[in-house]
C-alpha cells in the first residue's frame, strides 16, 4: 500500500455492478444509478448475462459474483465511508 502525503493508507478497491447490456467484451454497467462502460476481457472464460453482478476495478469486471456478494459488498462498502467521514 501507498501512503499518501495526507497521511492514511490508500488501497484499491472494486466495486460491485450489475450487467445491464452486453456488446461483445464491453458491457454496460450499472451501480447506485452510475453507469459505466466495462470490459469483459478479463472475465472472459465465466459466462455472464444481463442481470449478472461484476465485481469491476479501474474499467474492467474482474470476476462475476452473486446478488447476495454484491449486496454484502455496498454493505461493507457504506460501513467504511461512514467510519472514514466522522
Amino acid at each position: 500500500m501507498t501512503r499518501p502525503a495526507t497521511g492514511g493508507y490508500g488501497m484499491c478497491l472494486s466495486v460491485p455492478m450489475q450487467i445491464i447490456a452486453i456488446d461483445g467484451f464491453s458491457a454496460e454497467c450499472e451501480a447506485r444509478g452510475v453507469r459505466r462502460t466495462v470490459s469483459l476481457f478479463m472475465i472472459e472464460d465465466d459466462e455472464v448475462a444481463v442481470g449478472d453482478f461484476v465485481m469491476v476495478h479501474v474499467g474492467y469486471a474482474l470476476r462475476k459474483i452473486s446478488a447476495d456478494d454484491a449486496r454484502t459488498s455496498w454493505q461493507l462498502i457504506d460501513e467504511i465511508l461512514a467510519v472514514t467521514a466522522s
